[in-house]
């Protein structure tokens, strides 16, 4: 894999992550603004989509169409949805899901005709299993609506359907469902920026984490990329 493709939601996690590109350009792609680099002798795209899964699915589809990438990461960052997770730590999806999807059959969040779970491709996990040592690194399943999550309800809405969600987010379903529909490899990695579930006001944890995260917060991306 030498063509990578990195997607993000929003401009504060795209200049974390430019952090760890070398060789770095900008240009313009699909009317965003994308950062070309090198990790490793990889050439990468950094791209940011915009909130939510329909601005997620367009770029992405944008995204394969252009570049046509050997795999796409999506990262940036999430809320906790469970005590065990606090911020700072990092969520690697082993399986992506719709949290708010209903088509009145079938299971909650599916879509129909397609998985209810989008899995993570193989050789990506595996490269973060060899190689990413790092003790906050929890793997399981995120789950994505077009919601910004605040509330004890709103929670217990997602874990009535998904009670094993580790985190939750507005974009790696979405991004996941696409790369699925075009055969391309995909990994969500997410930072935690709040957890919802345990302090009164996430809002002010979200903003004081990009006042406070280190330009190293998502270098396990940098790993990644060097290892596959």
């Amino acid at each position: 894999m030498h063509n990578i493709a990195i997607i993000v939601a929003m401009q504060s996690e795209a200049n974390l992550i430019a952090n760890i590109l070398n060789n770095k350009k900008e240009y313009t792609i699909a009317n965003s603004k994308a950062i070309v680099g090198t990790i490793n002798n990889k050439n990468v795209t950094l791209i940011k989509c915009g909130i939510g899964k329909v601005n997620a699915a367009i770029q992405t589809t944008n995204i394969i169409n252009k570049l046509n990438p050997d795999a796409i990461i999506n990262s940036g960052v999430a809320g906790g949805l469970m005590n065990t997770i606090n911020v700072g730590d990092i969520v690697l999806a082993q399986q992506t899901a719709y949290h708010d999807v209903w088509c009145g059959s079938g299971e909650w969040g599916q879509v129909q005709d397609l998985p209810l779970f989008y899995n993570a491709h193989k050789t990506l996990i595996n490269a973060i299993d060899i190689n990413c040592k790092a003790p906050k690194i929890h793997k399981g399943l995120i789950c994505t609506g077009d919601q910004f999550i605040t509330s004890t309800q709103q929670i217990e809405e997602i874990q009535k359907h998904f009670p094993n969600a580790m985190a939750v987010d507005m974009e790696s379903a979405a991004i996941a469902h696409t790369a699925h529909l075009h055969n391309v490899p995909f990994l969500s990695l997410r930072v935690i920026s709040d957890t919802p579930s345990q302090h009164i006001n996430n809002a002010q944890q979200y903003n004081e984490f990009f006042k406070r995260a280190p330009h190293a917060t998502f270098s396990i991306i940098q790993t990644l990329i060097s290892s596959i």
